[in-house]
């Protein structure tokens, strides 16, 4: 049960996140319950989703994006956001089983990716105290400084998801995937 309450419906929720809950639901047919349990804080819903929607205009592809959450939530042992981003991963970004074992491992099976994702898991490990050889071979790899900054990004917002639900503990509405290891 998680430690932070989750609001059943979004009528529930607090009247400032009821509309951002709505939209979520629109988008997603859904209303998962990260976003209901993030909407007893309507300013942190409203920065979480104006950061997602940020980055859904970003160079970054969406499964380069899903291949460095699943990395990320790997690293930090966050079994909520593993099974939210393997569902993503799977149904919204074609990743195949294969390709998700590898990205939870830090890296991917295509070439250019693999550059990001491990860049990604080289920031989260290492706090952003990244090498001048780690940044050297992402931008060598093909990525802009923009995407770079992108890179960090995502790895910052699913830090941030991955804490959360580390200490709400939140009760995990997806298929169920558990971390192998906790950071």
């Amino acid at each position: 049960m998680s430690r932070l309450p989750i609001p059943t419906a979004i009528q529930d929720a607090p009247a400032a996140s009821r509309p951002l809950l709505e939209a979520v639901n629109q988008q997603l047919g859904v209303v998962p319950n990260l976003f209901r349990m993030v909407a007893t804080s309507p300013a942190a819903l409203e920065g979480y989703l104006g950061i997602l929607g940020a980055l859904d205009k970003g160079q970054l592809p969406a499964p380069t994006r899903e291949r460095i959450a699943l990395a990320v939530a790997e690293i930090n042992g966050c079994s909520y956001c593993l099974s939210a981003h393997t569902f993503l991963g799977r149904n919204l970004a074609k990743l195949d089983d294969a390709e998700m074992t590898v990205n939870r491992s830090g890296g991917s099976n295509d070439p250019k990716a693999d550059a990001a994702v491990r860049f990604a898991a080289s920031v989260t490990n290492q706090h952003g105290h990244v090498s001048d050889d780690e940044l050297h071979a992402v931008k060598v790899a093909g990525y802009n400084d923009a995407q770079v900054i992108e890179i960090v990004l995502h790895v910052a917002l699913n830090t941030w998801t991955n804490y959360i639900n580390s200490v709400a503990d939140t009760d995990i509405d997806f298929p169920v995937v558990t971390a192998r290891k906790v950071a």
